[in-house]
């Protein structure tokens, strides 16, 4: 797809990815609708990006989610394309897992992207995209990390019968699985501390495979274990 005035909208926006992603895909010309739940740095990312439309939601809140598709549907006149980068994580073992943050990890990181994408699809151009933020922890679930590494995989698995089913109307569904990224989220987990991680990978690489997964087209970003560069395919 072409980038240069697609009608974009970016959840978690108010997130490093999703800011990132942002102010990326406003550089490369879309136009960009944000959503995120707090409503200060929403208003001030907007700002920045000469006064995009922005709605704050709650991921959890199934309610405001759809509020912010339509309000970005009104703001833009349509959709091209959906990224949500909203994610929350945990750590511990799996025997010691506590239900309520088990919940609430399956809530924004599995539940909340599928009712957004199921929310922005009767407003979505054929031919456009839909990029969902899992997690390379998808295809290899990680000691200490057992829930994280399921909402992920639950979504990414949700991700793969959705292109299919979308294949009639050429919208591309792009599962990007990252490795660690240096965001600051292992930080602010739920509960649990964190492993030992490897060092972050480059944010502005993963940001420009995705935008290179926007205009190309594909199915994944996944790091290769050659070179370790990240690619799409």
């Amino acid at each position: 797809m072409e980038l240069q005035g697609a009608r974009v909208l970016v959840a978690g926006a108010t997130g490093v990815l999703g800011g990132a992603l942002a102010r990326a895909l406003h550089g490369a010309g879309a136009r960009v609708a944000l959503t995120g739940r707090d409503g200060a740095r929403l208003q001030a990312l907007a700002a920045e990006l000469d006064g995009a439309p922005a709605e704050a939601a709650d991921a959890v809140d199934v309610g405001s989610v759809r509020a912010a598709v339509e309000a970005a549907v009104a703001g833009l006149g349509g959709l091209d394309a959906v990224v949500v980068a909203w994610g929350v994580v945990a750590f511990g073992p799996a025997a010691d897992a506590d239900d309520a943050v088990t919940e609430e990890l399956f809530a924004v990181n599995t539940l909340a992207p599928m009712s957004l994408v199921r929310a922005a699809l009767p407003h979505l151009a054929d031919g456009g995209a839909v990029v969902l933020l899992s997690a390379v922890v998808a295809d290899a679930p990680t000691l200490q990390m057992a829930e994280y590494s399921a909402s992920k995989a639950a979504l990414s698995a949700w991700a793969g019968v959705l292109r299919r089913e979308l294949r009639s109307r050429r919208v591309t569904v792009l599962d990007v699985k990252p490795p660690h990224i240096d965001t600051g989220l292992v930080d602010r987990a739920l509960a649990g501390t964190p492993p030992r991680l490897p060092a972050g990978h480059d944010r502005d690489e993963l940001v420009a495979v995705v935008l290179d997964g926007l205009r190309e087209g594909g199915q994944e970003v996944v790091r290769d274990p050659r070179e370790g560069r990240l690619v799409r395919r």
